[in-house]
């Protein structure tokens, strides 16, 4: 492989080197974090009830909530069709925009908590995925 390489001209190593380095990129996946935060209302919303079977890394989905009687900005967030919370009030304006617009947002687990005084808390991160 070594003698071969020799022989390529320096134009050519440099073409074979762009391919393999487009090909690694392309086979990585990468993304942009939007937000990184606690969810709010778990302790609401039956989440103990599952709270053993919740892994850090497991996809969520986002559901917007125009209607909402009290924020016309809501997200629900659920774990396989079962409601965990909201994103909160304070945060979920941009994204709300954002997702009324199409945008292909993700979420995923990023922390779980418990806490001594038996309350359990998660924390996420929303994303979009880089193509």
């Amino acid at each position: 492989m070594f003698w071969s390489m020799r022989r390529l001209s320096a134009a050519a190593f440099v073409c074979l080197l762009s391919a393999a380095t487009l090909a690694a990129a392309q086979a990585t996946s990468a993304r942009i974090v939007i937000q990184d935060s606690p969810l709010a209302g778990f302790k609401y919303y039956g989440g103990k009830e599952f709270w053993d079977q919740l892994k850090v890394g497991d996809a969520l989905r986002l559901v917007r909530e125009p209607a909402n009687p009290h924020d016309a900005n809501a997200i629900r967030v659920e774990w396989k069709e079962r409601m965990l919370g909201y994103v909160p009030r304070r945060e979920n304006a941009h994204l709300a925009r954002q997702m009324d617009r199409g945008a292909a947002i993700e979420a995923r687990i990023t922390e779980l908590q418990s806490r001594r005084n038996g309350r359990h808390s998660i924390s996420y991160e929303i994303f979009v995925q880089l193509k």
